[in-house]
């Protein structure tokens, strides 16, 4: 057993001597060769594909967005003037409406059994006037006719004692007779002037009365005109021509006086107002350059009034269109825009497109001198201002940028650019 056993230690031992062997004369040719490396392909890419902008120095615009209201240039408030219960509504809110056009009917029977009491007053009061007018004119035909009548009778006297003193003398006349008819031509002589005083009297009355007269006369009729009015009023009208923007009324609802009934918005144009954050409040300034873009159209407008006051950590500015304004703006509208604070001269920049993600370094594609190919590059932007990218390193004057259209390039580091 021993014998055994030793024996195939011995046998084992020798097997494992010539695989040793065997692996020390052919070990090198079993190891496995490594595989060559593999050329991999630069990507192509059509330049027709790609979205190239170039760098250059120029001014850029210090900008700030904002969100505007839309709000009427002019704007007329409609108040009820007498009030009452609403009986008829002949327009609608968004109507265009003409001046003097009717919109609303009120009824107040407490208003027009006021205007019939005081027109009867008033009428009262005219006739007076105009009856004492006249009472004073009839007196001074009077006074006019006397003044007359003792001018005659002093002429028809005189003529009559020139022959009865002929006849007196030749006895043909008796004394009292005569005595008589000198008697009343002497009363007339008398009489002439303090009728002729009593006229100038009575005409400098009436000169200094007629006027009032006619003034307190213009004033009633100017109050019944007035009073008549009232009634008007109950119906109510577009003071002006334009749009109705408001109107909130029920037919049967009553409305006091002095209370709001609509608004009608004129074509006179619009304006626009929003509020800017307080850290801009130096830089902005009347006049200052705005655009907003409505319907894939640009509108040029400018700064045309600033409120100082602060409230909120914010100040209201107003902006009116440089031209006539888009024509289907609303009130209340809300429209978003770009106001121009100034700029800074030779500064370095790329036309923003959307296409470059926010941050300061950013990787894009510089297209070689040769524009057949285009590497990878970081390059270092500052400011944005939505149509300006401010760059600060990584590129010079001249560089063309490729800003998209590299979707099978994008994990390269560089790709050919064919025609």
């Amino acid at each position: 057993m021993n014998r055994l056993y030793a024996a195939a230690i011995a046998l084992a031992f020798m097997a494992g001597a010539v695989v040793a062997a065997l692996v020390g004369r052919f070990g090198p040719t079993l190891e496995q060769a490594p595989p060559p490396p593999v050329a991999v392909a630069e990507p192509a890419i059509r330049r027709a594909d790609l979205s190239i902008v170039a760098a250059e120095r120029g001014v850029y615009r210090e900008e700030t967005p904002f969100n505007a209201k839309v709000v009427s240039t002019d704007t007329v408030l409609l108040d009820a003037v007498e009030g009452g219960r609403v009986t008829h509504i002949l327009a609608q809110p968004g109507d265009v409406v003409a001046e003097g056009q009717p919109l609303i009917e009120f009824d107040n029977t407490t208003l027009e059994l006021d205007v019939l009491d005081r027109e009867s007053r008033l009428i009262a009061s005219i006739s007076q006037l105009q009856t004492y007018e006249t009472t004073l004119e009839q007196n001074r035909i009077n006074s006019e006719k006397q003044l007359a009548q003792i001018d005659y009778d002093v002429i028809r006297l005189g003529r009559s004692i020139t022959r009865r003193n002929a006849l007196a003398a030749k006895g043909a006349e008796a004394a009292e007779l005569k005595d008589v008819v000198q008697d009343e031509l002497d009363y007339d002589r008398r009489l002439r002037p303090m009728q002729a005083e009593s006229n100038k009297r009575q005409n400098d009355l009436r000169r200094r009365q007629m006027p009032e007269i006619k003034s307190q006369l213009d004033a009633l009729e100017q109050d019944l005109k007035i009073t008549r009015g009232k009634l008007e009023n109950l119906t109510v009208r577009a003071p002006v021509a334009g749009r109705i923007t408001a109107m909130d009324l029920q037919v049967g609802e009553n409305r006091n006086r002095g209370e709001r009934l609509a608004e009608i918005t004129p074509d006179t144009g619009y304006r626009l107002t929003t509020e800017i954050e307080e850290s801009r409040l130096g830089q902005v300034h009347i006049g200052q350059e705005a655009k907003i873009k409505l319907a894939d159209k640009e509108w040029r407008l400018h700064l045309a009034r600033l409120y100082p006051r602060v409230a909120g950590g914010k100040f209201t500015v107003e902006f009116t269109f440089d031209g006539a304004p888009p024509g289907d703006l609303l009130p209340g509208q809300g429209v978003s825009g770009t106001l121009y604070l100034g700029g800074s001269p030779n500064t370095l920049m790329i036309p923003e497109d959307g296409h470059l993600p926010a941050g300061h370094d950013v990787s894009v594609f510089v297209l070689a001198s040769d524009g057949h190919s285009a590497h990878r590059q970081t390059i270092k932007i500052g400011r944005r201002n939505g149509s300006q990218i401010e760059i600060l390193g990584g590129l010079k004057p001249g560089d063309q940028v490729a800003v998209a259209g590299f979707a099978n390039a994008r994990s390269a580091p560089q790709f050919l650019v064919t025609e």
